[in-house]
């Protein structure tokens, strides 16, 4: 007998409460997934001003930085998208470097003038930013690929060498010494100003620097405004102390002495009057004349770590157009800035000593550790290339003249103002580095002097390289 067939109940399942997300749900319906969402690229610019040169090579550059939410930096692309001014340069002319969040950007100039270039970011999603450059292009110079460019200032006048690639430069505009790389177009990577500690109010007219050891010697011009105002602050000696080199290079404010002035013009008054010193530096007279007052260079005498030559631009002796160049030696110039300056130390001298260059005054002179000196002789007046310029060498010895090295460009903006250091001159091919002071100059061509440009980014000094042996 077979047992009863029992009816087959359905089971009844618990409920069960499930979540799917929509990208998933879309995904197993066959629909596409919602795209991912990104935020608006973002564009940083380390300046926003840049200067370049027609025809150079060894231009400054900028930095920028850009980012964008939920994307990778290498995803984002940077491009130059327009031009106010194309012939200057165009958006061809901007080159840009990197993948990730900095990116390199170069200008190259095409014609001298103005022009603001529109750097763009665009990320994915289609979404872009964009920023200003504002960039300003001066002519083209001799030697082209062998100048750099000093920037964040144009009135160089003063260079001294701190070793690894780097120079400290002073400014007869403002009491700023700036630390550049030697060998790149840029901006200083650090600046000191020591006028709180120094008591001074107004420019020291930084004009002239020597280095023994790990102290450099700084000093103004001595003479009156260009208006033929006394400017006291201009007669300030003072030194700085040099740690670390190169690019970590420091300074300290060592000892400063503020009667160089008075001192020289009593010691010529002592000696009837030679040189006219107390003329030139009279109330209303204007130093740059060629019986004015006015310092433009210093360096040690041969082995010497206390006793310099303070070079003069002005006056020439006698003061006609042959005249001599003037050098004068102050014997004591370690002790001047070794005490307090309210002591009744003063400066003492030696024998004067003139040489023949050509009817040329010192604008700046530099020795080597061999005693092997360079001295740029330029006019007692041009502040500009409106006059001639020229290298010579000498020994050190009061007695020997010197020997013309050669000629200097004329045809470029900008005086020749300052060598940087001496290599051995009896090496061939041996070059010396000068620097321009700029400030006068008309660098963009719509008539403003560079000292007076409104940004500090376009001011800049010229620097170049030439043989000398």
């Amino acid at each position: 007998m077979q047992p009863p067939t029992l009816p087959i109940r359905p089971r009844r399942l618990a409920a069960t409460s499930v979540t799917v997300t929509a990208a998933v749900g879309a995904a197993l319906l066959g629909a596409p997934a919602q795209a991912a969402t990104y935020g608006t690229p973002t564009i940083v610019l380390s300046t926003a001003y840049l200067s370049g040169a027609v025809g150079s090579t060894g231009d400054p550059k900028i930095s920028v930085t850009v980012s964008q939410s939920g994307a990778k930096n290498s995803a984002l692309t940077v491009t130059a998208s327009a031009s106010s001014d194309s012939t200057v340069a165009a958006t061809g002319d901007v080159t840009i470097t990197g993948t990730g969040s900095t990116r390199t950007v170069a200008v190259t100039a095409e014609h001298q003038g103005y022009t603001d270039l529109t750097l763009k970011v665009t990320g994915l999603g289609g979404a872009y930013a964009t920023k200003t450059l504002h960039y300003a292009a001066s002519a083209t110079v001799q030697n082209a690929p062998g100048t750099r460019y000093l920037t964040g200032a144009s009135d160089a006048s003063a260079a001294v060498d701190v070793g690894g690639g780097y120079v400290v430069v002073g400014d007869d505009e403002n009491n700023t010494l700036r630390l550049y790389d030697r060998n790149s177009s840029g901006a200083p990577v650090r600046t000191w100003d020591f006028s709180a500690e120094l008591g001074v109010s107004r420019e020291i007219d930084i004009e002239a620097a020597a280095r023994v050891g790990d102290t450099i010697y700084w000093t103004g011009s001595m003479g009156n405004s260009k208006s033929g105002s006394l400017r006291p602050d201009r007669s300030t000696l003072f030194t700085t102390k040099v740690t670390g080199s190169g690019a970590t290079t420091q300074l300290t404010l060592g000892g400063f002495y503020q009667g160089l002035r008075d001192d020289l013009i009593a010691w010529d008054e002592a000696n009837d009057d030679r040189f006219g010193f107390a003329a030139g530096a009279a109330p209303g007279q204007v130093p740059k004349q060629i019986d004015g007052f006015n310092v433009e260079g210093m360096e040690f005498a041969p082995d010497s770590t206390g006793t310099a030559y303070i070079a003069f631009r002005a006056p020439l002796v006698p003061p006609q157009t042959d005249g001599k160049a003037l050098l004068v030696p102050v014997t004591n110039l370690d002790t001047l800035v070794a005490g307090s300056p309210d002591t009744a130390v003063h400066a003492t001298f030696g024998d004067p000593i003139t040489m023949d260059l050509g009817g040329l005054s010192i604008r700046d002179i530099r020795k080597n550790a061999l005693n092997q000196y360079v001295i740029v002789a330029g006019s007692w007046a041009a502040d500009d290339n409106s006059d001639s310029y020229a290298l010579y060498s000498w020994d050190g010895v009061a007695a020997d003249a010197p020997t013309l090295l050669r000629s200097l460009p004329t045809t470029d903006p900008g005086a020749w103002e300052s060598v940087v250091d001496i290599p051995d001159l009896t090496v061939p091919g041996a070059q010396v580095q000068l620097i321009t002071d700029a400030g006068s100059a008309d660098l963009y061509g719509d008539g403003t002097e560079a000292k007076d440009l409104a940004h500090d980014e376009w001011k800049k000094s010229r620097t170049t390289w030439f043989t000398v042996s």
